[in-house]
């Protein structure tokens, strides 16, 4: 068994030097780049550079469409609500390159830790971009039928002629397709027979332009399909958007996973068993423990309540009774009385402060944020923010995330078979 590991590059705010000449570098061994979605190696990155506070706002209206989507997830919705009046696209955060087929035919697909399947937009589809998989050109490619135990798999599943075709929401899109199966590489391990579905029919503007690699723990999952090979264990170690060459990396398999880490039990939702729901006991602010309801807090598997690790939401956000008490435990500590606002944080400051660490405290396990994950600055440096919100509140939402910005330069692991989540801190470039 081989271990992958991926390289990452993190491209984050207003910074865009250093990575020009890695985006045509390719990928050998048993290593395979990641982008992230805005890096200037990304072809879905804005056509024209963000102000600082255009793109926190940005990734603020991702995160809110993001968090509705995820809120729909554990309440058993089929439909999400879209704020009226505006676009919002809620779309994973890290691209991978994988190699579609036979010949191969490189795409350029979205990596997300709270979704199964793999899809990707193939030739005739409506509404999908212009970069499509052509099945016609691959020699193994197959459509599977009705029949096959897969297509008890998928959601809504109907018969389309001999195809198992399935119907979904994704955020705020619909997207339909049949259920097929193809060679996947990724780096140089070619995986055969990788079913995904094969898009014919999008609609908005949530889904991935090239597809989307889904790293959950459900049946058609890439865990899943890979036991063989990867035993469904993978770490990940996101750098900082400080570093100046926004690399980290992504490894499946045990072999390599680190030794010293202490782990957390993964709690098992039964209605949404492919999100990575943890036990969060409590929060601390500095070195006191926060007042905060534990009705908050506490894993419901009925209601969706709980508190899940995300890769694709970039801010962490916790249930609104939960959040408030730790921004005013926060406050209290920074003792700075003129406190401003941007866009969804409030707890903004326009001088210099000292911030408190926050730690987490799950069962079995503590993790302690220093300033760098938990707080932003402008370009200028003329506002700080503490980078974390209540969630949505147009929305009954349950659920609380830990977020991409508050994982960076910690090792995630994943070990599914013994259902338990590792966090330690690595420097990660």
């Amino acid at each position: 068994m081989k271990t992958q590991t991926f390289c990452l590059v993190f491209l984050f705010i207003s910074v865009a030097q250093g990575l020009h000449s890695k985006c045509d570098t390719q990928d050998h061994g048993s290593t395979l780049q990641v982008f992230h979605i805005y890096s200037q190696c990304s072809p879905f990155k804005p056509s024209k550079p963000l102000s600082w506070e255009e793109d926190m706002l940005s990734m603020l209206a991702k995160d809110q469409a993001r968090l509705q989507y995820l809120s729909s997830l554990v309440a058993g919705k089929s439909v999400v609500p879209v704020a009226s009046g505006r676009q919002i696209v809620q779309s994973p955060t890290y691209i991978v390159r994988a190699k579609i087929g036979t010949p191969p035919q490189t795409m350029l697909m979205a990596m997300d830790t709270s979704n199964d399947a793999a899809w990707i937009p193939c030739n005739g589809c409506i509404g999908c971009s212009s970069k499509v998989f052509n099945t016609a050109k691959s020699t193994t490619f197959n459509t599977l039928g009705c029949h096959a135990a897969q297509c008890k798999q998928v959601p809504n599943p109907t018969c389309g002629g001999s195809a198992c075709v399935f119907n979904m929401t994704y955020g705020s899109s619909s997207i339909a397709g049949n259920l097929s199966r193809d060679t996947v590489v990724l780096a140089t391990d070619p995986i055969p027979s990788y079913t995904f579905g094969c898009l014919q029919k999008t609609t908005g503007k949530s889904v991935p332009q090239q597809g989307l690699l889904g790293l959950g723990r459900g049946p058609l999952s890439l865990l899943s399909q890979t036991q063989h090979l990867y035993k469904s264990t993978f770490s990940y170690c996101l750098p900082s958007f400080r570093s100046p060459n926004f690399s980290g990396s992504l490894r499946l398999g045990p072999k390599g996973q680190p030794i010293r880490i202490k782990y957390t039990q993964l709690l098992k939702n039964p209605r949404r068993p492919s999100l990575y729901f943890v036990n969060l006991i409590g929060i601390r602010v500095g070195r006191r423990v926060v007042d905060i309801p534990p009705k908050a807090l506490a894993f419901n598997p009925s209601t969706g309540a709980g508190t899940i690790f995300d890769s694709g939401t970039v801010f962490t956000r916790l249930v609104e009774p939960a959040y408030v008490a730790v921004r005013n435990a926060f406050r209290r500590r920074v003792r700075v009385a003129n406190v401003t606002s941007l866009g969804g944080f409030d707890t903004c400051y326009t001088v210099p402060i000292v911030a408190p660490t926050i730690t987490f405290m799950f069962t079995g396990m503590n993790v302690t944020l220093p300033q760098e994950n938990l707080l932003i600055h402008s370009t200028a440096g003329s506002i700080t923010c503490l980078a974390m919100a209540s969630a949505p509140d147009n929305v009954n939402s349950v659920l609380n995330v830990i977020a991409n910005m508050q994982q960076q330069n910690h090792r995630v692991l994943f070990d599914v078979p013994n259902s338990r989540l590792g966090v330690a801190r690595e420097r990660c470039t």
